[in-house]
Formats: structure tokens, sequence, C-alpha cells
């Protein structure tokens, strides 16, 4: 069963660039027709939808974050990176990595999810 572990600073300041990294076991992360995505929810806010690297090494990302955000994949390690740059408070939330067979994932019941990582933008 694979399983999907999100690492990274809890805090960044604003205008810094946030990164994380999903380490993932149990299944590979080349492996045909699976997709590997960043969702963060901020108190109070629907599930947003970061972006997703696929199998092949290709990347989506959100209209409304494309211009902030970079997805990047260590395949020698079975980890996938998420880079936000610029962050303010608002990018405040719990940072998710997931896996599933669609580019876009909107729910936990989608695929399968890491626990989160809280992410605080503050100085």
């Amino acid at each position: 069963q694979v399983q999907l572990q999100e690492s990274g600073p809890g805090l960044v300041k604003p205008s810094q660039t946030l990164s994380l990294t999903c380490t993932v076991s149990g299944g590979s992360i080349t492996t045909n027709n699976y997709y590997w995505s960043w969702i963060r929810q901020s108190p109070g806010k629907e599930v947003e939808w970061m972006g997703a690297i696929g199998y092949s090494g290709g990347t989506y990302y959100s209209p409304s974050l494309k211009s902030r955000t970079s997805i990047s994949r260590d395949t020698s390690k079975n980890q996938f990176t998420l880079q936000l740059s610029s962050v303010t408070p608002e990018d405040t939330a719990v940072y998710y990595c997931a896996r599933s067979n669609t580019i876009q994932v909107f729910s936990t019941k989608q695929g399968s999810w890491g626990q989160g990582t809280q992410v605080t933008v503050s100085s």
C-alpha cells in the first residue's frame, strides 16, 4: 500500500519561498498512469489543488498559482517537491501530497493522501 509523507519547515517568512518534499513508499512515482499532487487547505476555505507531476515527469499547475509554483521530482529518492515563491500570510495552510489516477485532486476520496503538514507564513 502506497504511503506519502510531507516534510519541510513549518514556518516561512513573507516573500520567501516555501519548499516541501513528499516521500513516497510502497510505490514508485514513475508507475504508469499515476499523478502526484500538492493540495492545500486554509482555515475556513475549501481544499485547493495546486499542481501535479505525472509518471513521465510532466507538470500541471493551477492557473491561479502557476506563476509562483514549481513541482519537481527525484526518482532516485522516490520523492517529489513543491516550491511556492513570494509567499504571504494567505498561503498559511495545511499542505498535503497525494497520489491519484487523475491529474487534479479535490477530495480525500480521490487516491491516497499524506497526513498533511502545517505551514504558517509569518514574520
